[in-house]
């Protein structure tokens, strides 16, 4: 096996910065950040601000300088370049844009970020809309829509734990969802109406009385004026009526 030579000087540097240099660390940082540079621009045209790539890409530099061993038979880049793609690639799993949002609106929701930040350091107070459009050059309502836009930068998995004194392994999953036991009766109102729809004005009456009003089949009579034999008998008819249109419809659901 070929035998990789490190370059003196970098392994000079290297072993200065573990010797408690920071300077030498500055000295590595200034000689890589070019692939720094060229690696976060393959990705510059995925709506993230491409100097925000950039020290994240920064971040996967300074980790292969803590962690690279000089001993190890392979180049300094070999192993930078996967780690700082590595960092870039974790931004956008974990920061990117959840939902489609105007690259225009991005980068001023970027913008307003930092100016929220450094106006409320100088002014001791949230800044108004006002005085954030007057500091990024934007229209008050391209400032209320970039800052709406920002609550689609990242979501959250419904099933990542909450940590927030609950138990250990529960999510938001868990204290959001729940049953609608309003489902079970619409469908029952469905299926009722249905079977009413199956029946003459008369049969729907009697029916409607009996099941809905609670009247007896001797108060039905009297209210219709006939029978309770025949109310009876009617009745009788309309719920197989109604059984066989139920029946149908929900042959027809499951065809």
């Amino acid at each position: 096996m070929t035998r990789v030579t490190q370059d003196v000087d970098f392994v000079a540097l290297i072993e200065a910065y573990r010797a408690g240099d920071d300077g030498a660390r500055e000295q590595l940082v200034q000689r890589y950040m070019p692939l720094v540079k060229s690696l976060a621009a393959r990705y510059s045209n995925r709506g993230e601000p491409q100097e925000d790539l950039v020290q994240v890409g920064s971040i996967g530099l300074l980790l292969s300088i803590e962690r690279f061993d000089t001993e190890r038979q392979v180049q300094f880049t070999t192993y930078a370049v996967p780690t700082i793609v590595g960092e870039i690639q974790r931004h956008f799993r974990d920061r990117a844009w959840a939902l489609h949002v105007p690259r225009r609106m991005k980068e001023l929701s970027v913008r307003l970020s930092r100016t929220v930040q450094s106006q409320t350091a100088e002014l001791g107070r949230a800044p108004t809309i006002a005085e954030l459009a007057k500091a990024t050059g934007a229209d008050e309502d391209d400032v209320i829509e970039a800052l709406q836009t920002a609550e689609a930068y990242s979501t959250r998995s419904l099933s990542q734990p909450l940590g927030h004194g609950g138990t250990d392994d529960e999510t938001m999953q868990d204290v959001l969802g729940h049953d609608d036991r309003g489902f079970a009766e619409v469908e029952d109102t469905v299926l009722v109406e249905a079977g009413l729809d199956a029946l003459d004005e008369r049969e729907r009456r009697i029916v409607e009385l009996r099941f809905f009003d609670g009247l007896t089949q001797s108060e039905i009579a009297a209210h219709i004026g006939i029978s309770q034999m025949h109310v009876s008998r009617l009745l009788r008819r309309a719920l197989v009526t109604m059984r066989g249109r139920l029946e149908e419809s929900m042959s027809e659901e499951t065809s």
